[in-house]
């Protein structure tokens, strides 16, 4: 009797685990299984912003040069190397730095001409790109009458950013949190409700966009004898949001 009693019992014992498999395979249950339970009306999630304003101390100047309706190729290439050069020089002289300066765009191409229904080539055109970074933001006047005076004929933008705007993140984040927990004490006082310490913080920083300022320009000789544009660099934004989470109490 003992023995089919055991029996019985394994029976049951492999019936139900055959069961089980069966309904987490057909009901497609994780396993093993897990329960969490949170309850988030233990919370107070407040927005909090600060800003810092910053004057930029970098800027990227970039210098054109447009060479048109020139004979041949060659001569369109001997053309603009020629400035080319004559502005690295330039820059350098000037103190720019090596890896500061940068060709990035160079081009030549044909010139056409159309007359009676056919376009022939009749010259060739060329142009080239040289863009600088300027480290220091109060020479970048100086930095484009210099480029003009070497034969740039076009400035075809200044750009002013922030070097290092993680420098004055960290200001801009303290600012946000402060302006966070005031938030939070208004609230609660408002609720009549009172709070706990933080428990989380999110932070969001939204990105920073550098602005040209200096439109662009075209200078058939140069920019004359009158010195360098003025050129403000203004001030930009660091930005940073943050998320406090406090316990209500």
């Amino acid at each position: 009797m003992d023995k089919e009693h055991y029996l019985l019992n394994f029976v049951m014992f492999v019936a139900v685990i055959v069961i089980s498999l069966f309904i987490i395979k057909i009901f497609d249950i994780s396993y093993p299984l897990t329960i969490t339970t949170t309850n988030k009306s233990t919370e107070l999630a407040v927005v909090g912003e600060g800003k810092v304003e910053v004057s930029p101390d970098t800027a990227y100047v970039d210098a054109g040069i447009t060479v048109d309706n020139r004979g041949t190729v060659s001569e369109v290439q001997t053309t603009v190397n020629s400035i080319n050069n004559k502005i690295i020089n330039a820059l350098r002289d000037m103190g720019i730095e090596k890896g500061d300066i940068k060709t990035s765009n160079y081009s030549v191409y044909p010139n056409y001409k159309y007359e009676n229904n056919v376009n022939s080539i009749n010259g060739y055109n060329g142009n080239a790109t040289i863009q600088v970074k300027v480290r220091d933001a109060q020479m970048v006047s100086k930095v484009i009458e210099t480029v003009t005076g070497a034969g740039a004929n076009q400035i075809q933008g200044v750009r002013f950013s922030i070097d290092k705007p993680e420098t004055y993140r960290e200001e801009a984040r303290d600012k946000a949190i402060e302006n966070a927990k005031e938030q939070a004490s208004k609230m609660a006082s408002n609720l009549g409700i009172k709070l706990g310490k933080v428990v989380n913080i999110i932070e969001s920083s939204p990105n920073q966009q550098v602005f040209p300022v200096y439109s662009k320009a075209t200078f058939a000789d140069g920019i004359g004898g009158g010195g360098g544009p003025t050129v403000e660099q203004g001030t930009q934004t660091i930005t940073s949001i943050v998320t406090l989470y406090f316990e209500k109490q």
